[in-house]
């Protein structure tokens, strides 16, 4: 189904599907980051390896907070002037963020995406 339907977009990530997002260079499959089974379905339908790992997109740059620790001042900074758009900051990432999202490691990228329709969703 192609919609721009906030609402069920939300429901069939909260049923841990996965729906395509735009953002302003590529369409992207979005899950739950904060379900693993919702994440390995973006593994395996794109035949993506586990050691290549995913970008978690936020809708604001207060939610910074809630996927990263420790985070710099200057990582504010670029991002009060880059964000919304194609900069993704690597940061140290919280204890919440699966592992299989970051394959493993103790950072995680994230991105504020500058498309209206990505984030009214985010």
């Amino acid at each position: 189904m192609i919609s721009t339907n906030i609402q069920a977009a939300c429901q069939i990530l909260n049923n841990n599907d996965l729906v395509a997002i735009p953002t302003e260079t590529v369409y992207g499959l979005a899950a739950n980051a904060l379900n693993e089974k919702a994440v390995l379905k973006i593994f395996t339908l794109k035949k993506r390896p586990a050691y290549n790992p995913l970008i978690i997109h936020i809708g604001a740059i207060e939610d910074l907070d809630k996927w990263a620790k420790n985070i710099p001042e200057k990582a504010y900074l670029l991002a009060k002037t880059f964000w919304p758009g194609p900069l993704t900051l690597v940061l140290e990432k919280k204890a919440m963020v699966p592992n299989i999202i970051t394959a493993g490691k103790n950072t995680v990228g994230i991105r504020m995406p500058n498309h209206p329709v990505t984030l009214s969703l985010l």
